[in-house]
């Protein structure tokens, strides 16, 4: 064995002992002058238990076997596959159902036209009501009333 540093892992010196009182017995180093915690002076503290409740029952390990894990994580697949494939699908359902298309146009109100009246203009083959509706979205109309020349942003079809 090889030894790297051969310093005294006590310094006695700092202690006040020398190397040669310490031969044949420990040393006496001096304590901290920390106060005992003080409890109040009231009866006595008494435990019963751990406070914790066990269960008396006897366990048994009862090991999983490989083919039990193959075969939940095969249905934990499943199962994800079949969620992603249901969004999928009810989210192409459901943009197709809203008839508008996802192309945006600006467009300029004319005079005298109203918000159903650009609906038609700029998708004709959209029902109505969903075009104006995605009209006022985009734009954050409160109402349906439009000022000639205001610019929109209408979805296009």
């Amino acid at each position: 064995m090889t030894v790297l540093d051969n310093r005294p892992l006590v310094m006695w010196e700092a202690l006040g002992v020398r190397p040669a009182e310490i031969r044949g017995r420990h040393p006496v180093v001096a304590r901290s002058h920390r106060p005992a915690p003080v409890r109040p002076a009231v009866a006595p503290l008494s435990y019963r238990g751990h406070g914790v409740p066990v269960s008396r029952t006897a366990h048994t390990r009862r090991p999983v076997s490989t083919a039990v894990s193959i075969a939940l994580a095969g249905l934990a697949a499943l199962i994800t596959l079949w969620l992603g494939a249901l969004a999928q699908f009810s989210g192409e359902r459901s943009a197709a159902s809203t008839g508008t298309a996802d192309q945006l146009a600006v467009v300029q109100v004319q005079a005298g036209e109203t918000l159903q009246q650009i609906a038609r203009r700029v998708a004709p083959e959209s029902p109505v009501s969903q075009v104006v509706e995605r009209i006022r979205d985009l734009n954050k109309l409160d109402s349906a009333s439009v000022d000639v020349g205001q610019t929109l942003i209408a979805p296009i079809g």
